[in-house]
């Protein structure tokens, strides 16, 4: 495997469902077949059953779907009679909200989840950004407070792998591209940053040269390193003297 992808690869998480058409609602499905995946530029974020990513539409409301009509034709929403099981390592939560049209929609976190009709096969993200409103579905919480050993208390990604931070970085910029970026992956969002409950500080983003999104933690750009393979690891605590386990 390829160390880079390492952190990504324990991103894989399953839920249930059939496939769904590619631009239009399918009938929905007893459990629909939810899963994670990494994307290079938006970091881990939901993908449907077929693969397709996950949007939500920032005009929507904690349970509410705003998107009907030719909204809802270019924007399919993802559809499901039962609540897909949350299965270990999703912290968000599953649930059915109700359509206008009485349809049952699945969201994340109370969030309506949708296709975009542009989006023909997996890995398309062409739906981000569109009109600044729709957005994918990274899992969440973004950075959450975990234990590494003897360190005790540091921040983890959604994957609960160690987050690090880097002496060369200044506030709001990343030192640390091509291959250091190889070695230590940043924590990439599609939107902006959730934190679990006992993360204090500010959680913010920045534009890396490739256009993607960095999560930043008080102003420090935050990464991960290739060599953690699971929650609890802090392999990349004091490398080189420059990369520290980030704590809350």
């Amino acid at each position: 495997m390829n160390n880079a992808l390492r952190p990504a690869a324990l991103l894989a998480l399953a839920l249930t469902s059939p496939a769904l058409a590619q631009t239009t609602p399918a009938t929905p499905s007893a459990a629909p077949l939810l899963s994670v995946r990494q994307d290079a530029k938006l970091g881990p974020i939901l993908v449907g059953p077929d693969g397709r990513t996950l949007y939500l539409f920032t005009k929507d409301g904690p349970g509410r779907s705003s998107c009907t009509g030719l909204c809802a034709v270019a924007w399919p929403p993802l559809t499901a009679t039962k609540v897909p099981a949350r299965v270990a390592g999703i912290r968000g939560q599953l649930s059915l909200i109700q359509r206008a049209d009485g349809e049952p929609q699945v969201a994340y976190n109370g969030i309506p989840l949708y296709y975009w009709k542009d989006d023909t096969k997996p890995g398309d993200t062409t739906g981000q950004g569109v009109q600044s409103v729709w957005f994918a579905v990274n899992p969440g919480p973004t950075v959450q407070l975990g234990q590494a050993g003897t360190l005790g208390s540091v921040l983890t990604g959604p994957n609960g792998l160690t987050l690090y931070t880097f002496a060369k970085d200044t506030a709001g910029v990343s030192n640390c591209t091509g291959t250091c970026a190889v070695n230590w992956p940043p924590l990439l969002v599609a939107q902006l940053p959730t934190r679990g409950t006992a993360v204090r500080g500010s959680l913010e983003t920045l534009i890396r040269p490739d256009g993607s999104r960095q999560v930043t933690y008080q102003g420090k750009p935050l990464y991960y390193w290739k060599g953690d393979l699971k929650a609890g690891d802090a392999t990349g605590e004091g490398v080189m003297n420059v990369w520290s386990a980030a704590r809350p």
